[in-house]
């Protein structure tokens, strides 16, 4: 089976000369230039096996060639995500341990001297430095105050032993494709870090089923950021264009696009703007959050030669199923998510809920025992051919921007709060994007400032989940024996 390493390795031994990636700014890198930065990385990081990764690089070629690197070497990598808050970033290192830190130079900088700074700016940076005594840093970009003294700079790697031209051994044996490759958190929670661990064969598999449902191949150009679908062009040999801060539809005719990935709410932002995506265009993937039938309607008039398609997947589990514009347009009863894709086993709860198995699953949450079967949280129904619907989400989840909110993590510190009696986050979707505002409603005693609340806010919650609005209510609604918050009755009362 090929897998995320020697899949992009075998491309690359083919056809050197071709574009493996276009960078955010438009830089080509060929797949021969790609295979010698995933080496030089893999060589210079061997050693002991399963071996954690601290990984702050954002994407583009050295984010690919370092994180494909660091796996290779038999490293597990875990994603700082950007907005964590101290207490959140810490709980998440404790169950990790990285020994390895590869970061790029900006952030030591902005997590260091100029953590002021860069928190007076709105910038939330986890300290790359103090946690990790003892680990070895690797980073990108031009030296700056804040890198670790005796950091490794990647510019400066020493290159592949002559004669040594594949993977390095690790522990005198290769790497299995059974080795952890990457975590990555699905939780703020500060007590309970929820690291979802994905193996080279779970990922290898899940990359599997998405190329068989969506071709592509040499001459094709996939647009993107995520290394769900970037990974799939490389190994097909296709180009991976990654997004810049331009215009999006123009950036998409000019490099020749024929995929592209977008989340729903932000492609209805760009087709607010343009009414025509380029007629290259052979398929636009959509993801991260359901597409509203608005979203698809704009989508289907703006590229009425491609295919549309919503991808319905999981950190767990990717992809779990795929529908196409025209089919969720004309389901009814639910947001229709498709039929389970080859070799995904689903299963239906007597309550709704979806349960989902298969080889691409994850192999589990960090410390816990191995998944063999993942509950969605998702209320889902199976319809007359077999598709899943999608009626509802089990749990008080809000989706912002692609990022699932879970505001049972940060209700209680934020209740904890001087002059605040009860908090609750809720979320208001916006019929048109499916995106939702989070409000925070609470209740007040004696002092309340909301400015000071305001301020404190960012210390307690992950960037992504910080309100749009704060309302404050005489009361927070309750209902049933167990006098739990009535959430609907609190989205009623906040609602504009």
């Amino acid at each position: 089976m090929i897998d995320i390493i020697s899949g992009v390795l075998a491309t690359a031994d083919t056809a050197p000369a071709r574009t493996a990636l276009i960078a955010p700014d438009g830089t080509p890198v060929t797949y021969g230039e790609l295979r010698t930065r995933l080496l030089t990385v893999a060589h210079a990081l061997r050693g002991d096996d399963d071996f954690g990764v601290l990984f702050a690089v954002r994407p583009g070629p050295d984010a690919v060639a370092l994180a494909l690197g660091a796996v290779a070497a038999g490293g597990t990598l875990v994603l700082a995500d950007p907005g964590l808050a101290p207490e959140v970033f810490a709980g998440r290192m404790a169950l990790t341990r990285p020994r390895w830190v590869i970061a790029e130079s900006l952030l030591y900088l902005l997590s260091g001297p100029l953590e002021r700074l860069a928190r007076r700016r709105g910038l939330l940076l986890p300290n790359l430095r103090e946690p990790f005594p003892g680990a070895r840093h690797l980073y990108t970009g031009p030296w700056l105050p804040g890198v670790p003294s005796g950091a490794l700079r990647v510019g400066g790697l020493p290159g592949v032993p002559s004669g040594v031209g594949g993977l390095p051994a690790v522990q005198g044996a290769p790497v299995t494709r059974d080795q952890a490759a990457v975590v990555a958190f699905t939780s703020g929670t500060t007590e309970q870090p929820k690291g979802v661990v994905h193996t080279r064969r779970s990922l290898a598999e899940g990359l599997r089923l998405f190329t068989e449902a969506v071709p592509m191949g040499p001459g094709d150009v996939v647009h993107t950021d995520q290394f769900i679908l970037g990974l799939p062009a490389l190994i097909a040999g296709a180009t991976w264009s990654m997004p810049g801060r331009g215009d999006y539809a123009e950036e998409l005719a000019r490099r020749g696009a024929t995929h592209a990935f977008s989340v729903p709410v932000k492609l209805h932002g760009l087709l607010e703007r343009t009414h025509r995506l380029p007629g290259t265009l052979r398929c636009l993937l959509l993801g991260a959050a359901p597409a509203p039938p608005a979203v698809l309607r704009r989508a289907r008039e703006a590229a009425p030669k491609a295919d549309i398609l919503s991808v319905y997947a999981l950190t767990e589990a990717l992809p779990i199923a795929i529908a196409s514009a025209e089919d969720k347009l004309a389901a009814t009863g639910g947001d229709l998510l498709g039929a389970p894709l080859p070799g995904v086993r689903v299963r239906v709860a007597d309550d709704g809920e979806l349960f989902v198995a298969g080889p691409h699953l994850a192999r589990g949450y960090l410390g816990d025992a191995p998944l063999t079967e993942l509950a969605t949280g998702d209320l889902v129904r199976l319809d007359a051919e077999g598709r899943l619907v999608l009626l509802g989400r089990k749990k008080d989840m809000i989706l912002r921007d692609g990022v699932n909110i879970y505001p049972g993590v940060y209700e209680p510190a934020i209740a904890a709060l001087p002059g605040v009696g009860e908090a609750a986050v809720v979320g208001l979707p916006d019929p048109d994007t499916g995106d939702e505002e989070v409000v925070l409603a609470l209740t007040t005693t004696a002092g309340y400032d909301e400015k000071l609340l305001r301020k404190a806010l960012p210390d307690l919650m992950d960037a992504p989940a910080l309100p749009d609005r704060i309302v404050t209510l005489p009361e927070l609604p309750r209902k049933g024996r167990s006098d739990k918050l009535d959430r609907a009755a609190i989205r009623q009362q906040v609602a504009r």
